[in-house]
C-alpha cells in the first residue's frame, strides 16, 4: 500500500521570481507578470484588499470575465502593453500575453511541482528520463524537464496553445530539445501509448474542469479522469517513477483525487503528498494568501 506523507499539505508559494503577487480581495487579484501589472477576477479571494485605489489603479490591464464563464471576456488596457513579453522561470523563458481569457501563458502556482518535477527527474539513472506533459498548455514543465536533460512528450488538444508551447522553447533556447509535440486527445493519445508499452519516468497530469479534443472528443473532469487515470499508472515505469495530478476544479475534495490515484496505482507502494496550491505575496507572509487548486503527487 502507498504511504501518506502526513496530514493536507497546503503548499504557499510565491511563484518564480518574474511574477509577484501585490494584493488581493473583494473577488480580484493584483499580480505582476515580469513589467506589466494586471488585475484579474479571483472569486475565492473573499478577504478585503490590504491595498488601495492607487495600487490597484496602477494595472496596466483590467480583465472582465463575460457571464458564467469567468476564464472568458475581455481586457481594458489602461496602459501601453506590448503584444507579448517574456518572464523568466528558473532558467527557461515563457512569453506572456493578453488574448480573449484571463490566462496569460504562465500558471505562476506551478512553480513548486515544477521543482518537485525537477528533482524527480535527477533521480533517473542509466538511461535518459522521459516525461509525459498531459494538457500541457504552454510548456513550463517541459521546458524546464528538456532543460534538465529530460525526453519530452507534450500534449494539448489546442494547435495555439502548442504554438504558443513552441513560441517558449525558441525564447528558452531549447530548439534542439528532445520535445515531441503532440496535438490530439490525451485520452486517446494515452491510449495508444499504452498500446505501444511505451513508459515515463515522470507524467504531469493539469486537466481541464471541461473541454474538447482536437477532434471534438469531450473531456469532463469527473466522467474522464477516472479512466484516463487507470491509463497512466500503466505507462509509468515499474521501479522507480512519480507522478502530478492537479485539478483547478472547485467544490472538489483533494481527499477524492488522492483515494482516485491511490486506487490506479493500487499494489506499487511508494508514497502520496496531497494538499492545494496558494499563491502568497511576495515578501509578506502575514497577507493572505489566494487558494489555486489542488493537488496529488506520488513517487515509488
Amino acid at each position: 500500500m502507498a504511504a501518506r506523507a502526513g496530514g493536507f499539505n497546503l503548499i504557499r508559494t510565491e511563484g518564480p521570481s518574474g511574477y509577484a503577487l501585490i494584493d488581493s480581495g473583494a473577488g480580484r487579484k493584483l499580480e505582476r507578470f515580469g513589467n506589466i501589472v494586471v488585475d484579474r477576477p479571483e472569486p475565492q479571494a473573499l478577504w478585503r484588499r490590504s491595498l488601495g485605489a492607487e495600487a490597484w489603479g496602477a494595472a496596466h490591464g483590467v480583465f472582465s470575465a463575460s457571464g458564467d464563464d469567468e476564464e472568458k471576456g475581455k481586457w481594458r488596457l489602461d496602459k501601453c502593453v506590448p503584444e507579448s513579453w517574456p518572464v523568466t522561470v528558473r532558467d527557461v523563458t515563457l512569453t506572456c500575453r493578453l488574448r480573449g481569457l484571463w490566462h496569460l501563458g504562465l500558471f505562476p502556482e506551478q512553480l513548486p511541482h515544477w521543482e518537485w518535477m525537477l528533482k524527480e527527474i535527477a533521480r533517473v539513472e542509466g538511461e535518459r528520463p522521459r516525461v509525459l506533459n498531459l494538457f500541457a498548455y504552454t510548456g513550463a514543465a517541459s521546458l524546464l524537464a528538456a532543460r534538465a536533460g529530460a525526453e519530452v512528450t507534450h500534449v494539448d488538444a489546442s494547435k495555439a496553445a502548442i504554438q504558443w508551447a513552441k513560441d517558449n522553447q525558441a525564447a528558452s533556447g531549447l530548439g534542439d530539445a528532445p520535445i515531441r509535440w503532440i496535438l490530439d486527445d490525451a485520452a486517446k493519445f494515452v491510449a495508444r501509448e499504452a498500446r505501444r508499452g511505451r513508459t515515463y519516468h515522470v507524467i504531469l497530469v493539469d486537466p481541464p474542469k471541461f473541454g474538447r479534443g482536437p477532434g471534438g472528443e469531450v473531456w469532463d473532469l469527473f466522467q474522464s479522469l477516472p479512466d484516463l487515470m487507470k491509463t497512466l499508472a500503466s505507462l509509468l515505469v515499474p521501479d522507480r517513477s512519480a507522478m502530478i495530478l492537479t485539478v483547478y476544479a472547485i467544490r472538489a475534495s483533494a481527499l477524492a483525487f488522492e483515494q482516485l490515484a491511490a486506487d490506479v496505482l493500487r499494489g506499487r507502494g511508494g508514497e502520496f503528498d496531497t494538499g492545494e496550491l496558494a499563491l502568497a505575496v511576495r515578501g509578506e507572509p502575514g497577507r493572505p494568501a489566494v487558494p489555486t487548486s489542488l493537488f496529488v503527487r506520488w513517487t515509488s
